[in-house]
């Protein structure tokens, strides 16, 4: 996948690198504004098993 990606950048070595790592922090950005609060309430990290007491 990587090396797709890779090859279907414009530019030379300098500009893919630079073209990769802000795919990669749109991915990231994408990932934290919108699908992890998506998924937060569908993942059971509040339902815990200890009673108050």
């Amino acid at each position: 996948m990587y090396g797709w990606i890779w090859r279907h950048l414009p530019g030379n070595a300098w500009v893919k690198a630079l073209l990769s790592l802000m795919l990669a922090m749109i991915v990231v950005y994408v990932l934290f504004q919108y699908v992890f609060p998506w998924a937060e309430p569908l993942l059971p990290f509040n339902d815990v098993t200890v009673d108050n007491q």
